[in-house]
């Protein structure tokens, strides 16, 4: 099979703490960050930690599925980090894999859980997971209270299945990096456990369909092991560029990059920029790109770390993707054509209009035809024209289109997969009022020379943030909305799924409080849930997962 080979092409430097207060003195000092602290009420119970959460739906093995079998892969205690290597734990698949089948395919769900602590002065920080090289988990952490606070994040994993099941041996290595600074005030240490969650198909699976299940090699896009940092390349500013480069195995038939991206530094609060005060304006995409040729983008959800604009805003509720940072998928397939030439081919990231710093790296997740030895394929059409960007003193609105279509013969038959993504900004600034919406989509349908559909996977994403900041009181209502559709004869999983979460968040003097409600339905099942919190205390809390009548024909409550 061949291997890839990795090469890093951006400046290494020492950065800036993720948390350093932007120009518009969204982040509270060290010395801030403690009045705050001794001026609002304890929390109930205030001898020990409080407990911090992101509202998310609960993970659940498909029916039929056996364990959890729980597997504690690495636990370690982060201080002072900067400049340090990660923490480290060879890893080998757990023997209960084994008992199972061994492969991935005995994988009904995989769930990586974090779980930490900490107390004193500290500020959020990002960290990130990593096995063999690819990122599993991204997020931030806690910002810590003087009594100390609790969190946990669970990721479904299921999707780096084969790489759960295939990595191990000498050279086989989990990686865990908190960006953490204890000096000047900052007391905090952040303790960490990694635990792996594996469910089992209670009888012999069958093979999973053909390019929609997990992939069968995923190729980390990473700086890579050992190094003293975090193994994310670092984009410094607008011309910065990182990159990989990849041989694919002859037989690849599919191919999806897995992006991570987070910012910090100077970008934290990109969304906050004025066109008219700012040279770099509030927009901002990352960019993918094939030998130099666009294959795609992602435009970021603007994630608020749980230190940003004022810590009370985000407690004991996080914000939206705050402890488990979204990822977004640029599909290749159509450009396998130009790849699949047995040489070194170049995948880069980098970000529009981007301040120092963001954080970016990926994972490339290989589908391989077992019928054949090697595959052929060709571009059909490919239209990416460039974005189009307008900006007066107040206002910012962009728009992106891609669109490619290419063949792929393997022992499947002759398969045409077209890919699109579209995109809409539209950023409103008016001093201490910022109005933002991102709307994406993301299309892949592959069709056979019969016409028949193999799979289609359709997905409407939207963004909506307003930030409204008055002399006494500051309020974040944001929002996460996505819809996704799938069809054909090789899809699996729910053919609609739809997520709708809102979120308030507001500051007035020494009183603060959150409300979020949270909708998924899906033709497999639902989640619902309606929470308030005010000041540490949890008010209101309703949860349920009946689905609600109206829901897509074939939706059941689990």
């Amino acid at each position: 099979m061949a291997m890839s080979c990795i090469r890093l092409v951006v400046l290494l430097c020492l950065v800036v703490p993720a948390t350093v207060a932007s120009p518009r003195k969204l982040r509270k000092s060290p010395t801030e960050i403690a009045a705050l602290d001794a001026a609002a009420p304890p929390p109930a119970g205030a001898s020990g930690p409080t407990t911090f959460f992101e509202v998310d739906r609960p993970l659940r093995p498909p029916p039929g599925s056996s364990g959890p079998c729980s597997t504690l892969l690495l636990s370690a205690s982060f201080a002072f980090t900067f400049t340090k290597p990660p923490a480290t734990a060879a890893y080998s698949p757990p023997a209960c894999l084994a008992a199972a089948g061994g492969g991935a395919s005995a994988i009904s769900l995989a769930v990586l859980e974090w779980r930490a602590t900490c107390k004193g002065v500290q500020y959020d920080r990002i960290f990130g997971v990593w096995l063999d090289n690819a990122e599993l988990l991204r997020g931030s952490t806690a910002e810590p209270l003087p009594d100390g606070v609790v969190w946990s994040v669970s990721k479904d994993v299921t999707r780096h299945a084969s790489l759960l099941a295939a990595a191990g041996g000498a050279n086989s290595t989990l990686a865990v990096f908190v960006e953490n600074l204890v000096d000047g005030g900052l007391t905090g240490v952040y303790h960490a456990n990694v635990t792996l969650h594996l469910y089992f198909h209670t009888s012999p699976p069958a093979s999973p369909p053909p390019a929609v299940g997990p992939a069968d090699l995923i190729v980390p896009m990473s700086r890579g092991l050992p190094l003293n940092d975090g193994l994310w390349y670092k984009i410094q500013n607008a011309s910065d560029a990182a990159s990989a480069t990849v041989t694919l195995p002859p037989n690849t038939y599919r191919a999806v990059v897995e992006v991570f991206v987070s910012f910090h530094g100077d970008d934290e609060f990109w969304w906050t920029n004025s066109p008219g005060a700012d040279a770099s304006g509030p927009f901002r995409e990352v960019t993918v790109r094939v030998d130099g040729v666009l294959a795609g983008a992602a435009w970021p959800f603007p994630v608020i770390f749980t230190g940003g604009i004022n810590p009370r805003l985000w407690q004991p509720i996080t914000g939206i993707g705050s402890f488990n940072l979204p990822t977004y998928d640029v599909e290749l397939t159509p450009l396998l054509g130009k790849m699949l030439d047995g040489k070194a081919h170049e995948v880069a990231f980098a970000v529009t209009n981007a301040v120092d710093v963001w954080y970016v790296d990926a994972n490339l997740h290989l589908w391989l035809d077992p019928g054949s030895a090697a595959t052929a394929a060709g571009l059909v059409s490919y239209v990416a024209p460039e974005v189009a960007a307008n900006a007066t003193s107040s206002q910012t609105t962009a728009s992106r289109q891609v669109l490619a279509t290419g063949w792929v013969k393997s022992s499947y038959g002759n398969i045409t997969t077209n890919a699109t993504q579209t995109f809409t900004f539209d950023n409103t600034n008016a001093g201490e009022t910022v109005n933002q919406t991102t709307v994406a989509h993301a299309g892949v349908a592959a069709t056979g020379d019969d016409g028949v559909v193999y799979y289609s996977v359709q997905t409407q994403q939207s963004f909506p943030l307003l930030w409204d900041s008055e002399e006494n009181q500051v309020t974040v209502t944001r929002g996460l909305e996505e819809t996704t559709v799938a069809a054909g004869r090789w899809s699996s999983g729910p053919p609609y799924r739809s997520l709708r979460t809102t979120q308030q968040s507001s500051v007035a003097g020494e009183t603060w409080g959150i409300r979020q409600t949270y909708t998924y339905e899906a033709t497999d099942g639902c989640y619902f849930r309606n929470v308030t919190s005010s000041g540490y205390s949890i008010v209101s809390d309703q949860s349920s997962e009946v689905c609600a009548k109206g829901t897509p024909a074939g939706a059941a409550g689990r």
